[in-house]
């Protein structure tokens, strides 16, 4: 994924660039690198091309890391839904015999979902601000 945007500030190896905001901004996993103000977002991205304020450049988000980032945010909530509503039924419903285990299932999974976030809130802080995780200012347009 790239953009093409604007340095509005430079912060030692890093610098934030100033983009137009896209319609999947509100459901981006990268909330801990861009500042959603208006049309606009502000990223802060590696400044490996020595980029000016004022400079357009190309940013680039490294695959991998947007996909793992998507699964993280996507993909375990939805699996931690289905395990905790598989436990819920098989499990917890034994231990209350007078529920119906369809509601047991419910409150399983939605439990587990919920728990899954609080967890990767916390999950989430050991990344931050870590280059490796970081889209890239790749080159300084013309």
């Amino acid at each position: 994924m790239e953009e093409i945007g604007i340095v509005k500030e430079i912060i030692g190896p890093k610098a934030i660039v100033v983009v137009q905001r896209q319609s999947g901004c509100d459901s981006c996993p990268g909330g801990s690198i861009c500042k959603l103000s208006g049309n606009d977002a502000e990223i802060e991205a590696v400044n490996e091309v020595k980029a000016k304020v004022g400079d357009s450049v190309r940013i680039a988000f490294k695959p991998y890391t947007y996909l793992k980032g998507t699964v993280f945010i996507y993909g375990i909530p939805a699996i931690m839904l289905i395990i905790g509503a598989i436990v819920g039924k098989e499990y917890l419903s034994r231990f209350l015999p007078n529920i119906d285990p369809d509601i047991i299932s419910a409150i399983g999974g939605f439990s587990f979902f919920i728990l899954t976030f609080f967890f990767m809130k916390v999950w989430m802080k050991r990344y931050e601000g870590k280059k490796e995780y970081m889209p890239v200012i790749i080159e300084i347009m013309e």
